[in-house]
């Protein structure tokens, strides 16, 4: 039973196992092996900051969405999102699962506006935010450099009646 839930500061060490997992198997997320802080104490205060809805088996996460919530007037109706995960459990209907949890987040929470940004290449993921609602709204041109090689990104957004 795959649940999925927001996660707290109690959750750092199984987040930090998430996310290193996913730095050494995909490189569709930011950091590359050995970038990121293994501090406990900055995971948790990143998950104090930010909103992290997680899937989770047990004690394992095996993915997550993160919304980093902005915070002028002219903008804290926005929402970034970021979701990562793991390779052995994509294709099970998790990041669906992911990406309702947050827009109910979302709606409960005054954010019209859920925008992201995803490698023009990633295909399986342009699938899953579309399925979602979220639009192409512009491109980041050489936005990122991956395998010695520059990278476009695709931003997107979905507006959420509020």
């Amino acid at each position: 039973m795959v649940d999925i839930d927001l996660i707290t500061s109690q959750d750092a060490e199984c987040f930090l196992d998430l996310l290193l997992a996913l730095d050494a198997e995909s490189s569709f997320m930011m950091l590359e092996i050995g970038e990121r802080s293994t501090d406990l104490m900055q995971i948790q205060e990143q998950i104090r900051q930010t909103k992290i809805i997680a899937a989770r088996q047990d004690r394992l996460l095996l993915g997550y969405l993160s919304l980093q919530c902005e915070t002028f007037r002219r903008n804290r109706h926005t929402a970034y999102i970021v979701c990562g995960i793991r390779q052995a459990y994509q294709g099970q209907g998790i990041g669906t699962r992911l990406f309702a949890a947050a827009e109910t987040w979302a709606k409960a929470n005054g954010i019209h506006r859920l925008e992201l940004t995803v490698m023009c290449h990633n295909e399986r993921a342009i699938a899953l935010y579309q399925k979602m609602g979220f639009e192409r709204e512009g491109i980041k041109r050489h936005s990122l450099k991956v395998n010695n090689k520059y990278v476009d990104e695709f931003y997107m957004a979905k507006l959420i009646d509020v």
